[in-house]
């Protein structure tokens, strides 16, 4: 071996993390305040941007303010968002996100975020390799033992105990290691986004379902408003040749929306993605996943922050009983898989229904009809949207209220 190898019995590293974004770099901090050796690498260096809604609902901002980085982020001059606006045509409901201690979300540009936590990592002591592109994984038979790689030093390879997968949707290490995927559903959606300067949200986060199409829009750092616009994958082709033109046609199904666009400066470029959804087997032997290599959704819910952040929890706290000698590696890690899915398994399911692009059944209408009318419901839709409320804590509770209030409607 070259590089960073270490003797043949100890390995210079107790975990290597790949990817140092909002997964990686908590697990690396997280682990480095346990007094575990870590390396984080990136081919990224930062502050650099990725594709993301960057929004953080409250269970997100608690995960800051646990680890003592909230001041840093509120700093940045983000702008709160204290209410969710939902614009269904005939129905609207708007409530407030409130929960764990906040009244409102933020969304900071990645930019913003990924440097935060990256300067987080590095202060506890993790040891940061930025514009560090993984070229393939070091194995030992079946286990993963470390990465081998380039950066700007030139080639190299580096040993661990273990090899953390926090790499997103393109997870090398899944790849590498043939993680199993299982609860599949197909890419639902398509989105594209772009930013804003002069169009004034006033703390509120507003979105548009019309049938076939929908948008929505927040306000971020620099006083600019991401507004984000989505359609069915059956329509990608037919559309991705005018993206610009499309983008302005969903905008056109809300007109008045529309003309305080009209009055506004586009900032940046046009950026578009489709998600899968998945969940993937987070372990095997010497490896991990966490954050979205190890678990994904469709993104009209904004979830993905808050989640990386609860899951690289999971898996610095899971490790750490490993080091530590606590736990074996298979109990740890399948405890922490198990928390996992029990955690997200029903917002895996609402986010995928709500991100169809059809109208809802008689039965869902009127459920959001009776929301609509009761100002305690639709703060409660708003904060299942948000994550904070499980969804079937919220849809039992309006249907046994409906039950009573109207018997034989639902």
């Amino acid at each position: 071996m070259t590089g960073n190898a270490g003797s043949a019995g100890t390995p210079p590293h107790d975990v290597i993390v790949v990817g140092a974004r909002c997964a990686g770099a908590p697990t690396a901090m997280l682990l480095a305040r346990r007094g575990h050796r870590v390396l984080l690498v990136d081919r990224a260096t930062f502050p650099s941007d990725t594709l993301s809604t960057h929004l953080i609902h409250p269970p997100g901002l608690a995960a800051l303010q646990r680890w003592g980085l909230l001041d840093r982020m509120a700093a940045t001059g983000c702008p709160p968002i204290d209410t969710y606006l939902f614009d269904l045509g005939p129905i609207s409901i708007a409530g407030s996100p409130a929960g764990e201690g906040f009244d409102a979300s933020y969304a900071p540009r990645r930019t913003v975020l990924d440097k935060i936590l990256v300067d987080a990592a590095a202060e506890a002591g993790a040891e940061v390799a930025e514009g560090f592109t993984v070229d393939e994984l070091l194995f030992d038979g079946d286990t993963v033992t470390g990465v081998a790689g380039h950066g700007r030093d030139g080639a190299a390879r580096h040993r661990a105990r273990f090899v953390v997968g926090a790499d997103g949707l393109h997870s090398s290490v899944a790849r590498a290691t043939g993680a199993e995927a299982y609860a599949e559903k197909p890419k639902i959606n398509v989105y594209y986004y772009t930013y804003w300067s002069g169009l004034p949200m006033n703390g509120v986060f507003e979105a548009y379902d019309r049938g076939d199409r929908a948008f929505a829009a927040w306000p971020t750092n620099d006083g600019l408003t991401m507004v984000i616009c989505g359609w069915s994958m059956r329509d990608f082709e037919a559309n991705r040749d005018d993206v610009e033109g499309n983008y302005h046609a969903t905008l056109a199904r809300a007109p008045a929306f529309a003309k305080r666009v009209a009055g506004a400066a586009r900032a940046e470029r046009f950026v578009g993605t489709a998600i899968p959804n998945y969940f993937r087997k987070p372990y095997g032997p010497g490896w991990v996943l966490v954050g979205d290599a190890g678990y994904l959704r469709d993104p009209i819910t904004a979830q993905g922050i808050q989640d990386s952040f609860r899951d690289a929890e999971r898996c610095a706290g899971a490790l750490d009983d490993v080091l530590a000698g606590r736990r074996p590696f298979e109990e740890a890690m399948r405890a922490a898989q198990e928390a996992r899915d029990a955690q997200v398994a029903s917002m895996y399911e609402f986010t995928a229904s709500f991100a169809q692009m059809e109208p809802p059944p008689p039965e869902m209408q009127q459920l959001l009809m009776a929301v609509a009318r009761s100002p305690q419901a639709r703060d409660e839709f708003v904060r299942v949207t948000a994550g904070v409320t499980p969804p079937e804590e919220f849809f039992g509770h309006m249907e046994e209220r409906m039950a009573q209030e109207a018997p034989g409607v639902l």
